[in-house]
């Protein structure tokens, strides 16, 4: 073999080796390049679980700080719940939605909505010191009007509220007015269920099932519902609670800013009206 050839040999070996190495460095940097990839992706991958695991944590804690599901029947918070409600009325004297004598100087119309959490402050807050000073003794009576604010489907809040007003045919619509509002689930989860009506008006001591059954497919009480709507829509009433004051039998006026946990914006009003 010619010198030539020899050197045009050794020259096409290493330019091979030369290729190989450039070809091994080219793996090894994609290697390289996918295995930082694959690190970014993993990363990535666990913030992203990081996050959602979070954001679950928060909305399990948000939904349960507040309301949950109504307290299972027949549980000791249940029956707390039932004891609360009922011990708050009775002994008083009820017809139909009215709470209170008749013959009572002062009247107050309280329209709200049984699935509303701020009627439930309400019934758990103001309202039992205000029964208890003004209503027990016969100096006031109060209303419970119907006004859809927080419950979502129309049809729902006909079929609660018309519940609560077949009740009063027994003189026991406060009592499930209570009740719902102590046992009330959470907003928008739709708890009120057929089951769950049945179940509030076999906590309602004395309330015969089978009546109360029957007399809900009386349409007066469809039709109270929607008048109860319509004074509150003429009076400027778009949220819940909303009251009504004054002297029974006359002209009522819409009472101001109270405080719905605390009593006394409540005993002002009831006291200027007895002194008016």
């Amino acid at each position: 073999m010619s010198p030539a050839e020899t050197n045009e040999e050794d020259l096409t070996r290493k330019q091979r080796r030369e290729q190989a190495r450039a070809q091994r460095k080219a793996m090894e940097e994609a290697e390289a390049a996918k295995a930082v990839r694959r690190t970014r992706l993993t990363q990535l991958g666990i913030v992203a679980t990081i996050v959602i695991v979070a954001i679950v944590v928060i909305a399990v804690a948000a939904g349960g700080g507040g309301k949950s599901k109504p307290p299972a029947a027949g549980s000791s918070s249940a029956n707390a719940a039932a004891t609360a409600a009922n011990s708050t009325v009775d002994g008083i004297p009820q017809n139909g939605n009215v709470l209170g004598s008749p013959t009572a100087p002062v009247t107050i119309a309280y329209f709200g909505d049984l699935e509303c959490p701020i009627c439930k402050d309400f019934t758990l807050g103001a309202l039992p010191a205000v029964i208890q000073k003004w209503v027990r003794t016969g100096k006031v009576r109060i209303e419970y009007r119907s006004l859809e604010t927080a419950t979502r489907e129309p049809e729902t809040f006909r079929l609660q509220q018309i519940a609560a007003l077949a009740a009063g045919k027994q003189a026991k619509m406060w009592n499930f007015v209570e009740l719902f509002y102590h046992q009330q689930g959470e907003e928008n989860s739709g708890y009120v269920t057929e089951a769950y009506l049945q179940g509030l008006a076999r906590q309602v001591p004395g309330l015969g099932l089978t009546k109360w059954t029957s007399d809900r497919n009386n349409p007066e009480y469809a039709n109270q519902v929607a008048s109860d709507g319509q004074v509150a829509t003429n009076e400027g009433f778009n949220g819940t609670p909303s009251f009504l004051i004054g002297k029974t039998g006359g002209a009522m006026k819409k009472l101001g800013e109270v405080s719905l946990t605390d009593p006394s914006g409540f005993n002002e009003a009831i006291e200027a009206e007895l002194k008016a």
